[in-house]
C-alpha cells in the first residue's frame, strides 16, 4: 500500500516537473502540457509540429502556418523557408523571441502583438486568436513538451 501511495504522489507531482521546467535556453513553461495538447486541436488545420528526423509529432500535414518545432524560446519569424509577413520579418531582425509572455500575447492578438513588439504597422498572416489566456499559456507548454529541450 505504502509503495502504491508514493508511486501516486510521483504521478500527481510530474505534471507539475514538466509544467514548471526550464528550457535549456532558460525559458521556462508554466502551464500544463496535457491541457495544451488539448488546445493544440484548434491549431493542426494551419500548423504541424515536426522534428528535425522529420517525425510529426503533433497536427497534421498542414503548411499554411509555419512548423511550430522548437518555437518556444525561438526568434520570431525563423522557421527555415516559411514565407512571413513584413511584419514578422520585422519580429526576426529586432530578435524578438518567443518567451511565453510574448507566445500567449501572440497567440491572443497576432497582429497587435508583433506590432506592438516591433513597434511596426502592418498585419500578420495569422488570423486565428486564442480566447484563453490559460489556453494560451497551456500551448506553449506542450510546444516547449515537443521541442528539442524538452523531448
Amino acid at each position: 500500500m505504502k509503495k502504491l501511495a508514493i508511486l501516486a504522489a510521483g504521478l500527481m507531482a510530474m505534471p507539475a516537473f514538466f509544467a514548471g521546467a526550464a528550457m535549456a535556453d532558460g525559458h521556462a513553461a508554466t502551464g500544463d502540457a496535457a491541457a495544451g495538447e488539448k488546445a493544440f486541436r484548434q491549431c493542426v488545420s494551419c500548423h504541424v509540429v515536426v522534428n528535425d528526423a522529420g517525425e510529426t509529432l503533433a497536427g497534421r500535414k498542414a503548411k499554411t502556418g509555419p512548423n511550430l518545432y522548437n518555437i518556444a524560446g525561438a526568434t520570431m519569424g525563423s522557421v527555415d523557408g516559411f514565407r512571413y509577413s513584413k511584419l514578422l520579418e520585422a519580429g526576426a531582425e529586432q530578435g524578438v523571441v518567443y518567451t511565453e509572455e510574448f507566445f500567449v500575447k501572440y497567440v491572443m492578438d497576432p497582429t497587435g502583438a508583433s506590432q506592438e513588439a516591433t513597434g511596426e504597422s502592418g498585419r500578420g498572416k495569422m488570423s486565428f486568436k486564442v480566447r484563453k489566456a490559460e489556453d494560451a499559456v497551456n500551448l506553449y507548454a506542450y510546444l516547449a513538451s515537443l521541442s528539442a529541450e524538452g523531448s
